[in-house]
């Protein structure tokens, strides 16, 4: 599958879910929210990490145009 994201994408995706994990270990976001968030977050880093984002696909979105795609 090819790549989807972009470096700055990735680098945000990943600096969101850091926060997010910070928040939740923090107790900051606690019950449902904390659930919720810690979901996304594990999104937003395996997103980051396969450099493929499932939501951009079906709207042809490509942050990663001008970059080396695999």
């Amino acid at each position: 599958m090819k790549k989807n994201m972009g470096s700055f994408d990735r680098t945000l995706r990943i600096i969101l879910a850091i926060v997010l994990v910070l928040l939740i270990v923090f107790k900051q976001l606690t019950g449902i929210a904390a659930i919720i968030f810690g979901i996304i977050a594990v999104a937003f880093l395996i997103t980051s990490i396969i450099g493929v984002c499932p939501i951009y696909l079906p709207f042809k979105i490509n942050t990663a145009k001008g970059e080396q795609k695999e």
